[in-house]
């Protein structure tokens, strides 16, 4: 029998609980022990869409702040802003992230690099400067 013919011999049920494939997300951050992710502080995160009208530095200053009041002791300030920046980016913004490699990105200078280059580009800066 064919692969394709396989295909069509499968049941709706066989389909559904087919195995997903699960691509590592772009970021790569090191684990954190005794570390747990508070839900209300998530919920605090600005967010961001990706949207002409949004400014990506503002964004990433509001971002600054909540991380600054998550920091528990012993994992640094770069280390959360690494785990929770994908709860902070909706719609256009998270499928950018989500298009990255996986585990390209390892620091959070080269995540903010990234976003800034995305959503802040050089001719949005000589736009301004005009």
């Amino acid at each position: 029998m064919s692969g394709a013919e396989d295909d069509q011999e499968k049941t709706l049920k066989e389909w559904s609980t087919q195995e997903v494939m699960q691509h590592p997300l772009c970021i790569t951050s090191p684990e954190a022990e005794n570390f747990e992710m508070k839900f209300g502080l998530i919920h605090l995160l600005p967010t961001f869409r990706g949207l002409e009208n949004e400014d990506p530095h503002k964004f990433l200053k509001e971002f600054h702040v909540v991380c600054f009041l998550m920091k528990p002791h012993a994992i640094t300030e770069d280390h959360i802003k690494l785990m929770v920046f994908p709860f902070s980016v909706q719609d256009a913004a998270k499928e950018w992230l989500y298009d990255l490699p996986s585990g390209s990105i390892t620091t959070w200078n080269e995540l903010a690099k990234l976003f800034l280059e995305k959503y802040f580009p050089e001719e949005k800066v000589s736009n301004l400067r005009r």
